[in-house]
């Protein structure tokens, strides 16, 4: 713990260990026993936000909010719906199902595609490079050593 971090801890949370973030408490308070005169300073300083953080009360809410939410929510729930003889198809119900499947179905094609080229290179026994080293060609055509010259 640092001087400067002690400091923001107070200046940030007020002079009660409380207040100071759980994972740093220990951290500030063994700080403040070793620099006792520099801590009590410090804290005696910061002590006016202790004494606003406790004089702040929240109202509760009015019931005219709480009638505006509830008029503001849906009318029916899905399983109103199905008490009033709509039927609800399985694509309907769990629109993650798709996602699922599309994902499967990237993976499947991916796996597919693998084991086609593999399969291909092993049936007509011919290596992807030659056996002097890897190709210097690109995807693009021409030697990567073209641009060695610039």
């Amino acid at each position: 713990m640092t001087p400067e971090r002690f400091r923001a801890i107070v200046e940030a949370y007020g002079a009660e260990p409380r207040r100071w973030p759980a994972s740093e408490r220990a951290d500030a308070q063994a700080w403040a026993d070793r620099h006792r005169a520099e801590a009590d300073a410090l804290l005696a300083k910061q002590s006016s936000l202790d004494t606003w953080l406790e004089s702040h009360l929240v109202a509760p809410p009015d019931h005219a909010l709480y009638e505006r939410v509830m008029a503001s929510a849906p009318a029916a729930s899905a399983a109103g719906s199905r008490k009033r003889g709509r039927p609800r198809f399985f694509w309907q119900r769990s629109p993650l199902w798709w996602s699922g499947a599309a994902i499967a179905g990237v993976g499947l094609a991916g796996g597919l595609a693998g084991a086609f080229a593999v399969s291909f290179f092993l049936v007509t026994g011919e290596p992807m490079h030659e056996a002097s080293g890897p190709s210097m060609t690109t995807s693009f055509g021409g030697s990567s050593a073209d641009w060695s010259g610039e």
